[in-house]
């Protein structure tokens, strides 16, 4: 009785702890060893409760003081993110310093915020950079170009997008750096991005069909399940690009639209008189008056005009970017309709081919569909393997709506009703049996000694009931007689079957007897 009870203490207790003990939850997870013993140091200086899990990396505290104490501890910088920022820079013995050691300390500083800033991107849970900057050579013309190495463990994979946005932001926070020379490595050895001159266009252009597909993509899915129903559609794209930059000149002139520019008009006019080539002194003398009649005359007459017009001219200079869209192909596959029959089971039925046709003209629409591009687009009908649900799961609303509860406050209750459970097993199962034993055992008791004694008692009552029966007649006694019989010869056996269930309860009665002194 002595062990059971303290059992039955123990359990009571530990379940009363169990329940009162407060609920814990995450404060910070995949901590360094540094941030973990900081952040322990503060919670034990304050005197609140934690646990530590998976060697220090996860810290549990109660749950109605985490957000209090995470803005408690960013105030104090904890947690560091396991590398050293700026703050090597807050210590006051820097007098002394030599320039090597502040490069050196210039260089960790750089290389923990460029982490610290990679870790804030989604999907990567820490970051490692190494950066090479290389001084310039004495009389060397050209220096050398910065590289930088990173080593990220992220959850599940990063996208093209995502590995371009790290190298660019890590270049640009680094003088000289060209994104070019940023190599990524994850934690499995698999090489995101080597440090070679990859063509950047080349890049962009990878990424702007697949950014087009995935949008083109999106849109029909939306507009072909919104007429077949959620899940009932499947659609494949693919386009073509063209990423050739094209620049195209071309001049055209226009004999009908001409202008005149400038004008010029140039006249000459010239007399000669015929002498019969006589030469005289007197012909040549001056104020020479001849008049031996008329001489013959020759007189000419020139006229030239020179015009100039400008004939009309268009420069036409067309440049076509790259990416352009030279084909798209469309692949869309459609489930079929489900009806119920008689029995209410599902039953399958092809669709039209009104509504295929139907279905196509809403796709050749959706992605601006150019048969002179070559264009393609196939809507097929085929049976999915997996049959519709007929009873769609829907969000609970009233009342259940309202209970939004956590995983954290589902595994509470959980934990409050298997200890209900193991108490009610220990009061049915423990308890119960130990008391009803107990009670029994007194019954038991009672009756022994009430059978014990009976017989004496109908003794001395049966000569009392002969006597008041013997005046009424032989008939009467004989009955009584025969009573009397039954009820000893009933006695005797209760008590014999009395004695044979509880031997020591029997034994420890007569042993009473025995020791009362006779009356």
């Amino acid at each position: 009785m002595i062990a059971v009870t303290a059992a039955l203490i123990g359990f009571f207790a530990f379940v009363i702890m169990r329940v009162t003990t407060p609920q814990m939850t995450t404060l910070f997870t995949d901590l360094s060893v540094e941030d973990s013993s900081g952040i322990i140091k503060d919670l034990e200086r304050q005197g609140i409760q934690f646990e530590i899990r998976n060697e220090g990396s996860i810290i549990m505290v109660p749950k109605d003081k985490v957000t209090r104490l995470r803005m408690k501890l960013a105030e104090g910088g904890l947690p560091k993110g396991g590398g050293v920022g700026y703050e090597v820079f807050d210590k006051s013995d820097a007098l002394g310093t030599t320039s090597f050691v502040q490069n050196i300390n210039h260089l960790r500083a750089l290389e923990g915020e460029l982490a610290r800033t990679i870790r804030a991107i989604d999907r990567i849970q820490a970051a490692r950079v190494h950066l090479v900057l290389p001084e310039r050579p004495l009389f060397a013309r050209e220096a050398p170009e910065p590289s930088a190495s990173i080593v990220v463990r992220v959850r599940g994979s990063l996208e093209a997008q995502q590995i371009r946005a790290i190298r660019h932001l890590v270049a640009s926070a680094v003088n000289g750096l060209k994104p070019q020379r940023v190599s990524i490595v994850d934690e499995a050895g698999q090489l995101l991005a080597d440090g070679a001159a990859t063509d950047p266009e080349q890049v962009v252009g990878d990424e702007r069909r697949t950014a087009f597909e995935k949008r083109m993509r999106k849109q029909v899915e939306d507009i072909v399940s919104s007429v077949v129903g959620s899940g009932r559609a499947r659609v494949q794209l693919s386009a073509d690009f063209d990423f050739n930059k094209v620049t195209q000149t071309s001049d055209k002139f226009d004999p009908e639209g001409r202008v005149l520019r400038s004008s010029q008009t140039r006249e000459e006019q010239s007399m000669t008189a015929d002498n019969n080539g006589q030469v005289t002194v007197n012909n040549e003398l001056p104020g020479n008056q001849q008049n031996n009649g008329a001489a013959a005359k020759d007189q000419s007459k020139k006229t030239e005009e020179t015009n100039n017009y400008e004939i009309s001219r268009t420069t036409k200079t067309e440049v076509t970017e790259a990416g352009r869209v030279n084909r798209i192909s469309v692949a869309v596959l459609v489930d079929g309709i489900y009806t119920k029959n008689d029995k209410g089971e599902l039953a399958y039925q092809d669709r039209t081919k009104e509504q295929l046709d139907r279905i196509a003209t809403l796709v050749r629409s959706a992605i601006g569909f150019d048969q002179k591009r070559g264009d393609q687009v196939e809507v097929v009908n085929l049976r999915f393997a997996d049959a519709p649900s007929t009873a769609p799961i829907g969000e609970p609303g009233g009342f259940l709506g309202m209970l939004q509860f956590t995983k954290d406050d589902v595994m509470y209750f959980v934990e409050l009703g298997v200890m209900m459970l193991l108490g009610l097993v220990v009061l049915f199962l423990v308890i119960r049996p130990l008391v009803k034993r107990i009670l029994a055992s007194d019954d038991v008791a009672a009756a022994i000694s009430g059978v014990l004694a009976g017989p004496a008692a109908s003794e001395e009552a049966a000569p009392a009931a002969g006597q008041q029966l013997l005046p009424s007649g032989a008939a009467s006694a004989i009955d009584v007689a025969t009573i009397q019989g039954q009820v000893h010869a009933q006695s005797v056996h209760r008590v014999g079957e009395l004695a044979e269930r509880n031997p020591n309860e029997t034994v420890a009665i007569i042993r009473q007897w025995l020791t009362e002194p006779a009356k």
